[in-house]
């Protein structure tokens, strides 16, 4: 099983206050003899529907050298764990954890960001380390 990643606990406990329910730490996803580990799976009772909310949540501290090289990283992850997910649990929705810092630099007011916002293929939740909440989800 792979390390977790720096901010793991903190983005964890970040979507329990968020309302979520951790139901996998880590989800693993099965494919052929391969194993691969999404770091969170969690899901929120919506009261209004009466039905449940499923998300699947990779967390990325960007903490490399090259927050360009993390995103690049992070984006191929991403990709691959989705289309898995898609086949295998359809009704789950995959959002990448970043930092603040990193919506600050890769994201506000930046080309790439758009570009990758605009396509509606990526799914984020910036969350906040040192507090410890979601800060924004952006689909």
């Amino acid at each position: 099983m792979p390390a977790k990643d720096k901010h793991h606990d903190a983005v964890k406990r970040a979507l329990l206050r968020d309302g979520w329910t951790i139901t996998h730490d880590p989800l693993i996803l099965k494919i052929g003899r391969k194993d691969l580990f999404v770091d969170l799976g969690a899901e929120r009772l919506l009261a209004a529907e009466r039905k449940g909310e499923k998300i699947a949540v990779e967390v990325k501290s960007f903490v490399g050298d090259s927050e360009i090289n993390d995103l690049e990283k992070a984006l191929g992850q991403f990709v691959l764990y989705s289309e898995i997910l898609l086949q295998q649990e359809p009704d789950r929705l995959l959002y990448l954890a970043i930092p603040r810092h990193a919506w600050d630099e890769l994201f506000e007011d930046e080309p790439i960001g758009k570009l990758l916002l605009a396509s509606r293929r990526v799914r984020l939740a910036v969350y906040d380390d040192k507090e410890e909440v979601i800060v924004k989800w952006k689909s």
